[in-house]
């Protein structure tokens, strides 16, 4: 059974960096991995996914130049170091692998799993 599990979020101030973790139990991640976000009264936005290895990448334009996804594939984990934060990041983030996209949207196809969300929250 697959398990997605996050960690390091937090409180921190406006221009503060935080780093996210997202391990994998139970198999490695399935193909493109990623990261969305999930804030009160919006829909849920795409943050940024990678490839195995890490050889492509892509970002959400809010978050382009500031946040960065990487991944060990030995380790079965997948990080988001997110910097300059502002409180327009303040959101639940949640990992989550087998992505695809259709056109510039980005889904979870029905043989991906989530993880049950880290809050991160920036004050300003």
């Amino acid at each position: 059974q697959v398990h997605l599990a996050e960690s390091g979020g937090g409180l921190v101030q406006a221009g503060a960096s935080l780093g996210l973790s997202c391990v994998s139990s139970g198999r490695p991640f399935n193909y493109v991995a990623g990261w969305f976000r999930e804030a009160p009264g919006k829909n849920r936005e795409f943050v940024a996914a990678i490839t195995e290895h890490g050889g492509l990448t892509w970002y959400g334009n809010s978050v382009n130049g500031r946040f960065t996804i990487s991944r060990d594939d030995a380790k079965n984990i997948m990080y988001l170091q997110m910097n300059d934060l502002g409180p327009e990041d303040t959101a639940i983030y949640k990992c989550a692998d087998d992505l695809q996209r259709t056109g510039t949207v980005w889904y979870v196809t029905g043989f991906g799993s989530w993880g049950q969300g880290t809050q991160v929250t920036v004050s300003s």
